[in-house]
Parts: structure tokens; sequence; C-alpha cells
């Protein structure tokens, strides 16, 4: 396939997607609904007092279904094994180097 065939594509693809995000955004009456949940949460955060933002002496932030639910381990495990990927998939590419053009149409 000739590469301004596969740019061609590729945009007309991102063009439906665009138009589709749109069509669901204007559909669904916008950001008003979500700016008006979030003005008011953050009304409520500011007259219920507050803290830090981030707050690293209590240790690492965990949604509360998950640290209440005991599921720890589980969110510990899968945490561990996307940075194993992310690692391992790293240094596959280092090693692989990828195809240079003349390979690739040879193949």
């Amino acid at each position: 396939m000739q590469r301004w065939k596969q740019y061609g594509g590729l945009l007309g693809l991102f063009a439906a997607f665009l138009a589709a995000g749109y069509w669901g955004f204007t559909a669904t009456g916008g950001a008003l609904p979500w700016a008006k949940r979030s003005a008011k949460a953050l009304q409520r955060g500011v007259r219920e007092g507050g803290g830090s933002l981030v707050d690293f002496g209590r240790g690492i932030v965990v949604a509360g279904p998950i640290r209440k639910g005991g599921m720890m381990l589980e969110f510990g495990a899968i945490v561990a094994l996307l940075a194993v990927l992310g690692v391992g998939l790293y240094v596959y590419v280092d090693r692989y180097g990828g195809f240079e053009d003349g390979e690739r149409a040879a193949r």
C-alpha cells in the first residue's frame, strides 16, 4: 500500500471519529451538565475545608473502593505487570531497531 493511501485512510478515520465525537457532545448537551457538577463539587470542597491536594505523608493515594475492598494486592499486581510490560517493550524496541525502508519492501 502506498504511503499517501495510508495517511489518507488515517485522516478519514480521524475525521469520522471527530465528527462522531462532536455529534455525541452536542446531542448530550455539551459540557454544561459536567460543568455544573464540577462547580458544585468544587464549591462544596471549598466550604467543607480542605487540605493539601497531594499529601505524600499519607503514602500512595489509592481510590477508596480498591483500598476498602481489600484489592490492594490485585492492584499492585496489575501495576507491576504494566511496569514490567512497559520496560520489556522498551528493551525489545531498543534491541530490534525496526525496519529500514529496503527491508520492509523485501518482506
